[in-house]
């Protein structure tokens, strides 16, 4: 099923519905850099987000390195941000918040 690209109030919305997220520099994606206690504690969020990724059929970009995950959202066939983007994110807010922050 093809996702529909959200207009800006949408977006507006979705961010300021999300704790610390924040437009991408090219406006077509939303970003989050997540930092935990440890490695573990960052591996433990990314195979959560993954399921959910997976569940959802929509797969974040992210990097990782020894606590810091850095999360990148967009729908390329939609050419932006999409419901989907939305719910991952807040799928992986769940995530980060089962885990201890530093």
């Amino acid at each position: 099923m093809k996702q529909e690209k959200l207009d800006e109030e949408a977006i507006r919305e979705a961010l300021a519905a999300l704790d610390g997220w924040s437009r991408s520099r090219d406006g077509i994606a939303i970003e989050k850099s997540y930092r935990f206690k440890s490695f573990r504690e960052a591996f433990g969020f990314m195979t959560e987000g993954a399921l959910a990724a997976e569940k959802f059929n929509h797969h974040p970009e992210w990097f990782n390195v020894y606590n810091r995950v850095d999360v990148r959202l967009t729908n390329h066939d939609a050419g932006g941000l999409t419901a989907l983007d939305v719910k991952l994110a807040g799928a992986m807010e769940a995530a980060a918040a089962l885990r201890t922050k530093s």
